[in-house]
């Protein structure tokens, strides 16, 4: 009997093991403003993102990523709640994601899982520089965090201790460095982690990037999008020099995780995701930043790598994944529930192969234009889709865009009005009113939102920074 006993015991033990095996540890590492368009992977010959380009061959690449409200605490709240901003009420800068969320970190810990946040938050809406609550960090354990800084050479973090720290020389460099050393300690665990790294960069200020990385780009004469105008041509030329010395090294540190991966013998059973928040216009079509629906500000950089179920070889994917896709295909991929109520889908059987694609289109929304994007600068509330030819938008007047992406990849030419694409924009309109439909969003001015969630803002639509 004691024998039985033992065998029993151990036979349990084994199945734990076997189950801690089974759940893949994710690393899930973005970057804020690292447009589409700048990878080398992309077509890109100016760039230079030879670890990006080498994990594209090595993962899968969506060519049509979508951040679906493309402005940094929107995009960070959708990915980890999965809700649409309508619903969380986090449809602009500097707000506070309730503490009561169902969002990744929670979901991750409730399934075994430790978690770790390292890098910009964005979440807290109490001051960029701020201490965040334990009760505040939406379930990661690890946390070396600042809500919001881009002070890139002299960042400050507040760390697992609740004491404020700095990071030596470049932030992106030490959150990488911190970074590995949390996978290397969690490879000796055993036990699947959950680690979320936060980037600054390739965020203006663009010249502040580490000097090797400037100069690689000193004397290099950069291609221009068709969409930018002569008159500013140079002042993008020196904007790109710099944003691509960002890119490069953060690019640098890519490869850093990766081979930390490779060294703790983690690297079939890891989930490494690399994206971006949005993009950067950088003067395409006049215009600088992000919140809009072309292709520099929406679209973004999207791989997954997990050998152990999408094998080694690269493929493409022109899946129109998008924002609120993100956390339930995480779940999804890890083998665990997805909860119900999210706004996206778990796409892992599309991925797989195992379910066609029937996606139309991916929607893109700006609920209440601020700051950069004021309506002084030409903001306006819109919402629009991203479809595998074509761009739609209407704003509170009605049909607003209408770019064919195939024909003009540079959309210079908006077909609004134009009668032979009536038909096209008829059939967009009423895609896009069943997808607001199904996301509940009525399309209402912006300062209804405002009142509804009880935001306060200032001149320029933006709440009020605080330190």
């Amino acid at each position: 009997m004691k024998n039985i006993g033992l065998i029993i015991s151990l036979a349990l033990f084994l199945i734990s093991c076997s189950e801690k095996i089974e759940k893949p540890n994710i690393v899930f590492v973005f970057a804020d403003q690292w447009r589409a368009q700048s990878t080398g992977y992309a077509g890109n010959t100016d760039v230079l993102t030879p670890n990006l380009d080498k994990l594209a061959t090595e993962g899968l690449c969506f060519t049509n990523a979508i951040s679906t409200c493309p402005v940094c605490t929107p995009y960070r709240a959708m990915l980890l709640t999965g809700q649409y901003v309508l619903k969380n009420g986090m449809f602009m800068n500097d707000v506070l994601l309730n503490p009561d969320s169902r969002s990744l970190g929670k979901l991750f810990k409730q399934q075994g899982y430790h978690t770790a946040y390292i890098g910009k938050w964005h979440l807290d809406g109490n001051g960029r520089s701020a201490f965040i609550p334990k009760e505040r960090r939406q379930g990661f354990d690890y946390w070396k965090v600042l809500e919001c800084s881009h002070n890139y050479n002299n960042s400050l973090y507040w760390g697992n201790d609740d004491e404020l720290h700095k990071w030596e020389g470049y932030d992106a460099e030490e959150q990488t460095k911190d970074a590995i050393a949390y996978i290397k300690e969690q490879a000796k665990s055993g036990n699947p982690f959950c680690l979320v790294l936060s980037w600054g960069p390739p965020h203006a200020p663009y010249q502040t990037a580490p000097k090797e990385f400037q100069d690689l780009y000193k004397n290099k004469d950069i291609q221009l999008r068709p969409n930018v105008p002569e008159e500013l041509a140079e002042e993008t030329k020196a904007i790109l020099r710099g944003y691509y010395a960002h890119c490069s090294a953060l690019d640098s540190y890519i490869q850093q995780l990766q081979d930390a991966i490779r060294q703790s013998n983690m690297e079939d059973n890891t989930i490494f995701v690399f994206t971006s928040d949005h993009g950067d216009m950088i003067n395409s079509h006049g215009q600088m930043k992000k919140q809009r629906i072309y292709e520099e500000s929406a679209k973004v950089p999207f791989i997954i790598k997990y050998p152990a179920l999408l094998g080694k070889e690269g493929r493409k994917s022109d899946f129109l994944i998008n924002t609120l896709d993100i956390l339930p295909t995480l779940l999804g991929l890890s083998g665990l529930d997805v909860p119900a109520g999210l706004d996206g889908e778990d796409i892992t059987d599309v991925i797989l192969g195992k379910r066609e694609d029937d996606r139309k289109a991916a929607l893109v929304s700006c609920v209440q234009p601020f700051g950069q994007w004021s309506r002084s600068h030409g903001g306006r509330e819109f919402r629009g889709l991203i479809t595998k030819q074509y761009t739609y938008a209407q704003d509170l007047s009605g049909d607003w865009l209408l770019f064919d992406n195939v024909a003009d990849p540079y959309q210079l030419n908006n077909l609004t009005g134009n009668p032979a694409f009536e038909s096209t924009a008829k059939d967009l309109e009423e895609l896009l009113s069943r997808e607001l439909t199904r996301l509940d969003d009525e399309f209402l001015t912006g300062p209804s939102y405002i009142e509804k969630w009880g935001h306060t803002i200032d001149s320029t639509g933006t709440v009020p920074y605080r330190n």
